[in-house]
């Protein structure tokens, strides 16, 4: 990482309304990636370029406020229609340690529900992502541009999420959710969760969606399950699925991963329907030099009882 002490900071404080921040400091980190994998073995297998540069900011106001700012640039955004626009993940973070962090996501921001679409422990990705239409249909609440977030501290294990964002990709008005967290302190380890929020899927159509989530870490062993709801006013919008997944850290390098997910599909009425995903991951690092990939099949992709397939991936990435 390149630091580039004292440079913008006149530009820094103005991107936060002119508040006064003392020690700002400017740094700038890169990565580049090169890939090669097929999101459907019977189609045509894909190579491409992943490129990223980020420039992060952070200082202390004269009233005790932790300022932080953070924007990428990325030659692969699609964050438009626009091809020249390089602009990607934007956001600005005020905190304490004593209240927690709230966070101003212009773009690239999570929701509660978002970010916990699934966590279970995996080493690359999860099992559902990456293979044709496998993860169009998962419960995973709603999310946009200009988002608001709310991360309290822990208080002895304990932490409170919350998010909102006016107008929501995934849903036609505004979204909101909130989620818990604990991780008790006389259990080393292990960490429950839970979410919810309400997303508009259409208009006037209003749909409940829950996830909850258990993790147990021990040694280099962690596991992970999780069940996550959809409920809606008919059939077509009641959904749920479960996920599971072990991962083995073998040493500070070289990590694994196999999991699993089945996603139960209110639309789908045919036995046997279910749609059904399984696979392995792995990562293995060395200094700023990292190979990950993943092995992945589903079936019944998105309820369809003849759309059986498998994708793989190999990711060569770098730091710097």
């Amino acid at each position: 990482m390149n630091n580039l002490k004292k440079i913008g900071l006149s530009a820094l404080a103005g991107s936060l309304a002119a508040v006064s921040v003392n020690a700002a400091e400017l740094s700038v980190s890169g990565g580049a990636a090169l890939y090669i994998g097929t999101t459907d073995e019977n189609g045509a297998g894909y190579y491409s370029m992943g490129d990223s540069v980020t420039f992060s900011g952070s200082g202390e106001t004269d009233g005790g406020l932790n300022i932080a700012v953070k924007f990428e640039l990325d030659g692969n955004d699609a964050n438009t229609a626009s091809t020249a626009n390089v602009m990607d993940s934007r956001s600005v973070k005020i905190s304490t340690d004593a209240l927690g962090t709230i966070t101003w996501a212009g773009h690239g921001g999570d929701s509660v529900v978002s970010g916990w679409d699934d966590m279970t422990p995996t080493a690359y990705e999860e099992v559902w992502d990456l293979t044709a239409g496998a993860d169009s249909n998962r419960i995973k609440g709603a999310s946009g541009d200009n988002m608001i977030r709310y991360d309290s501290p822990s208080f002895s294990g304990v932490s409170v999420h919350a998010s909102y964002v006016n107008a929501a990709a995934g849903g036609v008005s505004m979204y909101s959710d909130m989620g818990i967290k604990i991780s008790p302190e006389m259990v080393d380890g292990l960490t429950v969760g839970f979410a919810s929020g309400e997303v508009e899927e259409t208009a006037g159509v209003f749909v409940d969606e829950s996830v909850a989530f258990v993790t147990y870490a021990f040694g280099g062993v962690t596991i992970g399950y999780q069940e996550s709801e959809a409920d809606g006013p008919t059939v077509t919008q009641d959904d749920d699925s479960t996920s599971m997944s072990i991962s083995y850290q073998i040493n500070d390098d070289f990590s694994v991963s196999y999991g699993t997910h089945e996603l139960d599909l209110g639309s789908a009425t045919a036995v046997g329907t279910d749609q059904e995903s399984s696979g392995w991951s792995a990562s293995y690092t060395m200094g700023g030099m990292s190979i990950s990939g993943h092995m992945h099949e589903t079936d019944n992709v998105a309820g369809v009882a003849t759309a059986d397939l498998k994708s793989y991936e190999l990711e060569l990435s770098f730091a710097f």
